[in-house]
């Protein structure tokens, strides 16, 4: 996919914690979330610069509007890799950068060795599950692993 003119997906870096971790804070508590203090958020470049997980963060204009990463299923198969943390500003949806985002993360895991995506989605971010459906992630009844959302929340699956 060709990004809008002025838009960059690159990894995460050490300097794009806090705006990173301001982002997750900011779209978590737009959808009523009451994970909006996941310590994780401060130290994204840390914690997704483990084995097998990488965090990819967009730019427009010189300022990010989101990220998206991919990370081995906490209490899943090997094979199972999970879609976390996969926030966008409200600037910055409905121009494609929400598909470019899943597109790297899903070309990653499959480097990676990954058979299999999951994802955990709130109910109220339906742009997001019309995104993954779109992409033939399939709805699962119940979760898989471990899972980072309780509450209200939909589960996905995809082969890759």
């Amino acid at each position: 996919m060709t990004l809008p003119p002025g838009v960059v997906l690159r990894p995460i870096l050490p300097r794009d914690d806090a705006a990173v971790a301001a982002i997750t804070r900011q779209v978590l508590a737009e959808f009523g979330s009451g994970l909006a203090n996941d310590p994780e958020a401060d130290a994204m470049q840390r914690a997704y610069s483990r084995p097998r997980s990488a965090y990819f963060v967009v730019e427009r204009d010189g300022r990010l509007g989101g990220g998206c990463g991919i990370a081995p299923l906490l209490g899943g198969d090997d094979g199972v890799c999970e879609l976390r943390k996969f926030y966008l500003l409200p600037g910055v949806r409905g121009i494609g950068l929400g598909q470019a985002l899943l597109d790297k993360c899903l070309l990653t895991a499959r480097g990676f060795g990954y058979g299999q995506c999951y994802v955990e989605a709130l109910d109220r971010m339906s742009e997001a599950h019309r995104l993954l459906e779109a992409n033939s992630f399939q709805l699962l009844q119940a979760p898989l692993g471990y899972g980072e959302l309780r509450g209200s929340h939909t589960w996905y699956l995809r082969s890759l």
